[in-house]
């Protein structure tokens, strides 16, 4: 080989591997940048980021055509340094090719760009979306009769290809915030208030709902000044008012209202005229989601509903503020109860209020009971016992040791909760 065959030849490794380093940088930029950085350098206006974009939608034909392109200059890399170095060094050359080529392209053609394209991958794919979205169309054709061979050869062994293998957008942002909190990069409260806005439309308001049983409500047959005496006495600004009978609800009082009425009539209240207060009452479904209902108290610049079941009758009622607690956890101010919750106790149980919800506790310790067949943790215990429990008993299940402690009627008031001992991660080296 002349001098000159040499050089040129030399210079053709040198262009080739630089070309095998764009296409491994591009690969590695387009597949882990982020679409969401990518679609806000799009609506900016960044032509190169739509074009990313462009790319991403069709990420097999994107791939196929860097594979396809990659793998051409590194064979036509070793071929040129081949045929060299047999020219240089007769037979023996094909040995030091073989190695010398290894070493380059492993280096500079795949680590080295692959590394530098891990750390700045949407400035890489960016910079590189002009050169890539021609080469990708350039090949259209060809990868297209690539893809079919690969197909048809899957399907001779079996094996189908599904091209609905996304994942949805909750799902990946779950796995993205699940990702987030075991790095360290976001703290446990960040990630369940986050969390807690994806499970909305997952949420009945049944779940979240002041139950019936816990609901104040006002006798509109009561003397007026026993009437007044109960609203000034309740914690709550907005009270159901029933007549006849409790199921009965003719409307909801705003404290506020009351007040008002009060004042005009020199704050006598045999004059009060009730049915000019009651606001109508608003009855939803208990099978309405979280995200719908709180659509709904937008529109209607509302923030009280009366929850009723597929029969109409009242089940409980839901606030602004309880679907808020979903998301930002308990709001407590001066006027509200003090809350019974739960006491953690030395020895590692928990003293458990019976009308604490699954989900409460869930969010709170990280458990995973579950909470499909029941609101609650008596109901949970009611529910996998299939029993109503005397106090005393004890029940094990999904790995928890329940105590019931305290049962009022058929309704289990109190309880003690023994989660399962952590399990050691490191494995007995005997074993």
């Amino acid at each position: 080989m002349t001098e000159f065959g040499l050089w040129l030849s030399l210079g053709g490794i040198i262009l080739l591997l630089l070309l095998s380093a764009l296409f491994s940088m591009s690969e590695t930029g387009m597949t882990a940048s982020s679409e969401a950085r990518i679609g806000f350098l799009a609506n900016q206006g960044n032509k190169s980021a739509k074009r990313v974009q462009k790319l991403l939608a069709q990420r097999d034909k994107l791939i196929s055509s860097i594979l396809l392109g990659n793998n051409a200059v590194n064979i036509l890399a070793s071929s040129l340094a081949t045929s060299a170095l047999i020219g240089l060094f007769g037979d023996v050359g094909v040995a030091y090719a073989t190695v010398a080529m290894t070493i380059l392209v492993l280096i500079f053609g795949e680590v080295m760009p692959k590394t530098y394209a891990i750390n700045r991958p949407e400035r890489v794919a960016v910079l590189l979306a002009p050169f890539i979205y021609r080469f990708v169309r350039l090949l259209a054709p060809l990868v297209n009769v690539v893809q079919m061979i690969c197909v048809l050869a899957l399907r001779a062994f079996g094996v189908r290809i599904s091209r609905d293998t996304s994942m949805t957008a909750s799902e990946e942002i779950r796995s993205t915030l699940q990702l987030h909190a075991e790095s360290g990069a976001m703290v446990k409260h960040e990630r369940d208030m986050l969390g807690s806005i994806l499970d909305l439309d997952e949420v009945p308001v049944g779940d979240v709902m002041v139950h019936r049983r816990s609901m104040e409500m006002l006798d509109a047959d009561l003397p007026p000044d026993e009437f007044v005496r109960q609203v000034l006495a309740s914690s709550h600004t907005r009270i159901p008012v029933w007549r006849g009978e409790p199921e009965n609800v003719v409307g909801v009082l705003h404290a506020k209202d009351l007040l008002r009425a009060l004042s005009a009539c020199e704050f006598k209240p045999e004059k009060l005229d009730l049915g000019q207060l009651l606001q109508t009452p608003w009855f939803v479904p208990d099978t309405t989601t979280l995200r719908e209902q709180l659509n709904a108290f937008r529109q209607r610049r509302a923030h009280f509903a009366l929850v009723v079941d597929e029969y109409g009758a009242i089940m409980g009622l839901v606030t602004l503020e309880d679907i808020l607690e979903e998301i930002v956890g308990d709001i407590r101010d001066e006027h509200d109860p003090a809350q019974r919750g739960l006491r953690l106790q030395p020895d590692g149980s928990l003293l458990v209020d019976g009308a604490t919800t699954i989900r409460d506790l869930n969010r709170q310790f990280d458990w995973h009971l579950p909470d499909d067949d029941a609101t609650t943790i008596a109901g949970l215990v009611l529910h996998e016992a299939q029993v109503v429990p005397e106090p005393g008993q004890v029940f094990v299940f999904h790995d928890f040791r329940f105590e019931v402690l305290r049962r009022q009627g058929n309704r289990i008031t109190h309880l003690r909760m023994t989660p399962p001992a952590p399990r050691s991660d490191t494995a007995d080296p005997a074993d």
